[in-house]
């Protein structure tokens, strides 16, 4: 249930050529299919915003609003329940346009109806899907899998919290992170063969306002799995080496779900 790199050997990486100037590759690289190595620019975003409801309103009826306000804005979304917070909520949306986010998802937060609540500023996180250039169906990995685990109505319980890598980690050989990420990589596995736990791993650089690396989504029918996903990778040593920070962590269980994929 973490972030994966170790780029495999071949793929194409930003260089020089001519009088200095910066080769620049922004595809998304996943492994053969049909004989060919599977390349795409195309991500999901993703965006969660957590808000206080003031106190003389009740959070309940403001979900519901908030609800039928966000289904007809014509972009994926989702409302949580703040499990830490009676009168706390969370909206989480997704789009391959990040225009979205403020064309559409923005002018519902920001109608007479919800402006008044109180942004939580702290649990704001905005990422990117990426590959790992492992990915057997790139696009499904891309695009679809997030949206399937979120949406999921048997996963009600998610906590979301945003990382950050030291520096000293990526000045490590590239087969020495991969030994790394894979052991996160093989306890993440073994409770989603379980039916515990599902992920949604997002880069966040240059997107995150407290430089944080990645943003990872643990999504669940059942909360304490995913508090156990995250004890487990205490013992890794990517995260007892490499994490400088972790969080801070949003708990909440969702509430409405649109049905915009």
């Amino acid at each position: 249930m973490s972030e994966q790199s170790d780029k495999p050997a071949g793929r194409p990486m930003p260089g020089t050529h001519g009088r200095g100037t910066a080769e620049v590759d922004v595809f998304e690289y996943g492994g053969e299919k049909d004989g060919e190595r599977q390349k795409m620019n195309r991500r999901l975003f993703m965006e969660l915003l957590a808000y206080r409801v003031p106190s003389d309103r009740h959070a309940g009826e403001v979900v519901q609003a908030l609800g039928q306000a966000l289904g007809a804005c014509g972009v994926g979304t989702l409302i949580y329940e703040d499990a830490q917070d009676p009168q706390g909520l969370a909206v989480l949306a997704w789009s391959e346009q990040p225009d979205d986010f403020v064309e559409k998802v923005r002018p519902v937060l920001q109608h007479a109806d919800f402006r008044t609540m109180d942004q939580k500023a702290n649990y704001s996180m905005l990422g990117r899907t990426y590959s790992t250039g492992y990915e057997p169906d790139l696009p499904y990995w891309l695009l679809k899998r997030p949206i399937e685990n979120v949406s999921d109505p048997k996963n009600k319980w998610a906590v979301w919290y945003p990382l950050r890598r030291s520096g000293a980690f990526a000045r490590l050989p590239g087969k020495e992170q991969g030994g790394i990420l894979r052991e996160h990589a093989v306890i993440g596995r073994a409770y989603g063969e379980a039916g515990l736990a599902s992920d949604v791993r997002l880069a966040c650089h240059g997107l995150d306002t407290h430089d944080n690396d990645f943003v990872i989504g643990l999504i669940g029918a059942e909360l304490y799995p995913l508090s156990h996903v995250v004890q487990s990778m205490r013992k890794t040593r990517q995260t007892s080496e490499y994490i400088v920070q972790m969080g801070p962590f949003f708990v909440g269980r969702v509430a409405w779900c649109s049905e915009h994929g």
